[in-house]
């Protein structure tokens, strides 16, 4: 079972989910730009923006409870550049002190842990200053469809510096960005029942058969299996 709900943390959610009593499931997670701090099986995990599908065991025992961030906001909680968590998953106690770590799991043990990752990334924006307004900018165009091109024309940022930029904040580059963006959009309007054609015209796919290659390569699956 599998739940969200926005998060007290601007532009966040937190999420919740279970396997069923039949034992370990596991969840195809497709990118999408976020990175999350994850509490799984007593322990605190950083997912970093994924470039293709990863395939996550979700435990019987207890639940799995993520706080997902927006694209650009994991450096500004983490404190450390988002390529370094590009398709990975570290222990927080790799990132930050082992002390701090301990600290924020026993509160997430004794309590409820989507809460307590709320207030740990709360408490790490204001003291970083929060999210990089260019980047966050960058991230709000890209992901109303606008070209690379225009974002940089937006933000006054050549191409070089666009990419540089965009893979500290983002993990990879705006093209990139761009495509899993895209992605989204097309799964979420194929979700709500959109027919695939029309996903593919609306969202900025060639045709039918370019939506679908595009699915496929990022998420490891056909469209109808995601829906």
């Amino acid at each position: 079972m599998y739940r969200e709900r926005a998060s007290s943390v601007v532009g966040a959610v937190v999420w919740r989910g279970t396997a069923s009593a039949g034992g370990a499931a596991v969840q195809r997670v497709v990118p999408d730009g976020c990175m999350d701090l994850l509490w799984c099986a007593g322990r605190l995990v950083v997912a970093g923006p994924d470039t293709a599908a990863h395939f996550a065991e979700w435990a019987v025992e207890g639940a799995n409870v993520g706080l997902r961030l927006p694209p650009g906001m994991g450096p500004a909680v983490l404190g450390v550049p988002a390529r370094e968590f590009r398709d990975r998953r570290v222990a927080l106690e790799d990132v930050w002190p082992a002390g701090e770590v301990r600290r924020i799991a026993e509160k997430a043990a004794e309590s409820r842990p989507g809460a307590v990752l709320e207030a740990v990334a709360a408490e790490r924006l204001r003291e970083s200053g929060g999210v990089d307004p260019v980047m966050a900018a960058v991230a709000d165009r890209l992901a109303e469809g606008a070209t690379v091109a225009a974002v940089a024309a937006d933000t006054g940022l050549d191409a070089r510096r666009l990419h540089r930029r965009s893979v500290a904040a983002f993990g990879y580059g705006p093209k990139t960005l761009a495509r899993i963006l895209r992605f989204t959009r097309a799964l979420d309007a194929a979700r709500a029942g959109t027919p695939y054609a029309e996903v593919a015209a609306t969202t900025g796919y060639a045709d039918q058969a370019h939506l679908a290659r595009e699915v496929r390569a990022l998420a490891g699956a056909t469209l109808s299996t995601l829906t």
